[in-house]
């Protein structure tokens, strides 16, 4: 935050969450493994969650403003 980067530890699950962009999951063993079915399935999946609905709605809030 604030322009400094920090190293956060691998999650269990091996899928990083974006902390600013809720619903923007990254599924790191896949990516690596070169399997892209499931890196846009990962995708896919935190785009649909709940957290990423809410961010879209406080944006279009936003801008409504």
């Amino acid at each position: 935050m604030n322009g400094v980067y920090q190293v956060q530890p691998a999650p269990a699950d091996g899928v990083w969450r974006s902390q600013m962009f809720p619903g923007l999951w990254l599924n790191g063993p896949a990516l690596l493994q070169g399997n892209m079915a499931q890196v846009v399935a990962t995708l896919t999946q935190g785009l649909n969650s709940p957290e990423h609905a809410e961010f879209m709605e406080q944006l279009a809030r936003q801008r409504q403003a």
